[in-house]
């Protein structure tokens, strides 16, 4: 297909309602694609459709075709909306509230319905009638999203869960009505006997309202869950925009008298003031001052850019020096920020595509049980044994079909999953997570912040001949203690834990180059200069042959290095850099352990990448520097492309399209709220070997879904041979239901017992 823009298309994004799983969103963007001249991408997580159509195409068109297949579909609202009070209600509102609402209703009406069927003591005179009362709103108001999702289905000639749920639900409680109202089970005194038999009857004694209530229940539980997840996928965008400024000062005609005004109203060439601590309004050239910019969030490096007239700088990252007059050239949704939003959605547009265990189970398994169904009716009533026996064996079918082990299959595993991952600093995000971390090969590793702590510590202090280092550490850390450079920042920390600092006087910053002051302790005064060499050189202050290799040593391992003089001479060097996690390299080789290759990926030069990935264990080979952020997520697409299964570890902003678009993204929970937006697990303490568990729990709680599938389906099909035979007695039936449910929980409660192998 061709990727490129056609300037004759128009854009839409569709706002979609009433889609269950995957395959509906996979069934609303077929419906849009065979509309002459319209490219249409639907994402399940965010429920929006992005369609490209011709000129003879309405988007009212467009929105009638959604409507055709099944759905809703509404129309952006216009801009002048968004701000309005109207518009900022909706935002506010709960969409996932009426789900909430109809689980806990359903929930108090079933659990009673459930006792009586189950504990015989509880079956007082004409408790079945309760038992109608209670569970008929279940079965029919509560489980309303899963039968109209079933007619949805059927009228496409398609079945999913949902399918399943709908058809056993109504089964039960149809068959319930008949047994009370025109057989044996609505007179007073009625019992189900707690006893295990085998035997023939024509089951107008038997009620099955705990099974239809009871499996309602359980479905919307699990479905409310998954919504409750799913919900934040477009959460990544809305914190990536909420990154940039909301008010900027822009310079009027004189160049002197500033205005405050909405980031959204500035435009192309105004020129506007970014003074220390704040962020950059939008992408622009600097036209005066000079100030040191910390940029980390949006391009992962670890030291910040220093910057002045005529360099480039982008929006949302964050003046760190000195006061800067920047002309923007970008502005809305030309910038970089916004570039990277649309990096995020079109990953996760990709990934929606993934469709849920159970709906690929349960669209083999409906037709089956339907045929079976209606295959039992036919012999019944071909061997004469009357219309009541065969309609009560055909309907057994249905009801033993009913999955009631299958709606606690994942949701009870992914509670415990998730619960116990809680507790070890791993947040899971969903059920649909888990399906790639078996099939996982390749983890790829942001540097910084992630390998790296993030934050220039000090490394190494190099003395000259007759000096002692921590007298050089010393009067540096006084020097840069007035400073708010992050460079600065590192060498006074380490300083001053060393002890206490002298005093300053004469504080002064060289444009560029760095500081210089006089240290004063009692009587005696010293003139201090820490900076670049070139500093020292104008005042004089040379290098030795010994200081000079080792600032150049720390450079080529990846080190910032500063010089540091005083009286008229030079007399050593300060070594910061972005620090190595200590557990990365433990953490490198356990991800070995698993069959998994480490990738290092960072946007710092290749130098610094090749220093850390020797000393944590990772392949010279395996080392990608210099990238962008979109670059980022060429990676991971090569990488796919090549067949590979990837899994990303990030932690800044510019790690949310790949975290996105990689099969399984893992993002550290001491980064940015976007990372963590865009990722499928939250790693909360920030450290690699949680990823490393994080890949096994998952692994762990997959596998364990899995089996509970399995499970619950083994029942179903060990249990359908007697309701075809019509030998289903209700106490069996449900004996079976409570065992396969039990079996169920207690093989999902296993994964309380997983241990951690992070400290």
């Amino acid at each position: 297909m061709d990727t490129h823009t056609d300037p004759t298309q128009q854009q839409v994004e569709l706002a979609l309602t009433g889609m269950t799983c995957a395959s509906c969103a996979n069934r609303i963007e077929r419906k849009l694609n065979k509309l002459d001249g319209v490219t249409a991408t639907v994402n399940y997580a965010t429920e929006k459709a992005k369609v490209s159509y011709a000129e003879g195409v309405t988007a009212d068109a467009l929105v009638a075709a959604v409507e055709a297949a099944g759905y809703g579909a509404a129309l952006p609202k216009p801009p002048a909306s968004e701000g309005g009070a109207e518009g900022a209600g909706g935002d506010d509102a709960d969409p996932i509230a009426p789900l909430r609402n109809r689980l806990l209703i359903s929930a108090v009406l079933s659990v009673p319905v459930i006792a009586m069927a189950m504990v015989p003591a509880l079956q007082f005179d004409n408790w079945q009638w309760l038992s109608l009362t209670l569970a008929a709103p279940v079965v029919v108001w509560g489980a309303w999203p899963f039968h109209k999702a079933a007619w949805t289905n059927l009228r496409h000639g398609t079945s999913t869960m949902d399918t399943l749920i709908s058809l056993g639900t109504l089964a039960a409680l149809g068959w319930s009505l008949y047994a009370l109202f025109w057989g044996t089970a609505g007179t007073t005194g009625m019992k189900h006997p707690f006893e295990l038999t085998i035997e023939r009857s024509d089951g107008s004694g038997n009620i099955y309202l705990e099974a239809a209530a009871g499996v309602t229940t359980f479905i919307l539980a699990g479905r409310y869950f998954e919504q409750r997840s799913k919900r934040r996928a477009g959460a990544a965008l809305k914190a990536l925009l909420e990154l940039g400024a909301k008010e900027v000062a822009v310079l009027g005609p004189d160049g002197v008298t500033e205005t405050r005004i909405p980031v959204a109203d500035l435009e192309v060439d105004d020129l506007f003031v970014v003074r220390p601590g704040e962020k950059i309004a939008t992408d622009g050239v600097v036209e005066r001052g000079t100030s040191a910019v910390d940029a980390s969030m949006l391009t992962g490096e670890s030291v910040p850019v220093e910057v002045g007239a005529g360099d480039a700088v982008v929006g949302a990252t964050v003046n760190a020096g000195g006061r800067l007059v920047v002309r923007a050239t970008r502005v809305g949704g030309d910038t970089q920020l916004a570039q990277m939003a649309r990096l995020v959605e079109d990953a996760q547009n990709g990934k929606a595509q993934v469709q849920r265990l159970a709906d690929r189970i349960s669209g083999i398994f409906v037709p089956i049980v339907i045929v079976l169904a209606t295959g039992t009716l036919g012999f019944w009533l071909g061997t004469g044994n009357g219309l009541a026996a065969a309609f009560t064996a055909a309907v057994a079918v249905l009801i033993i079909a009913c999955p009631c082990a299958l709606g606690l299959a994942t949701p009870t595993a992914l509670m415990v999953g998730t619960g116990r991952g809680a507790q070890l600093g791993i947040l899971i995000k969903g059920p649909e997570v888990l399906e790639s971390t078996r099939a996982v090969d390749t983890v790829v590793l942001d540097k910084t912040g992630t390998v790296t702590t993030g934050r220039m510590t000090l490394r190494d202090v190099i003395a000259g001949e007759g000096e002692s280092a921590d007298d050089v550490l010393r009067y540096a850390g006084a020097l840069e203690d007035a400073s708010e450079h992050p460079i600065a920042r590192a060498i006074a920390d380490a300083a001053r834990e060393a002890g206490p600092l002298p005093a300053v006087e004469d504080f002064a910053n060289v444009e560029g180059l760095g500081v210089q002051g006089v240290l004063v302790e009692g009587d005696v005064s010293h003139a201090v200069l820490v900076g670049r060499p070139r500093l020292l050189e104008e005042w004089s202050q040379h290098l030795s042959p010994a200081l000079t290799e080792a600032l150049e040593e720390a450079q080529r391992t990846g080190g910032t290095a500063v010089a540091v003089g005083w009286d008229g001479q030079a007399r050593g060097v300060v070594v910061v850099a972005d620090a190595i996690k200590p557990t990365s390299a433990t953490a490198i080789a356990q991800l070995r352990e698993l069959g998994l290759r480490p990738v290092l990926l960072t946007g710092d030069n290749a130098v610094v990448a090749r220093t850390v990935a020797a000393e944590v264990g990772i392949a010279e080979d395996d080392v990608i520097a210099d990238v962008l952020p979109a670059d980022k997520v060429d990676v991971v697409k090569r990488l796919q492309g090549e067949g590979k299964v990837v899994a990303m570890v990030g932690d800044g902003v510019n790690d949310a399209a790949a975290l996105a678009q990689a099969d399984l993204g893992l993002a550290m929970g001491t980064g940015t709220d976007v990372a963590i937006e865009a990722s499928d697990l939250t790693l909360v303490r920030g450290d690699l070997q949680v990823a490393v568990d994080a890949i096994r729990l998952s692994r762990r709680t997959l596998a364990t879904i899995k089996g509970n599938l399995f499970w619950a389906f083994a029942y179903n099909v060990a249990a359908l041979p007697l309701a075809a035979a019509g030998l289903l007695n209700p106490m069996l039936a449900g004996a079976a239901m409570a065992f396969s449910s039990v079996f169920v929980v207690s093989n999902s409660l296993r994964l309380r017992r997983f241990r951690a192998t992070a400290g």
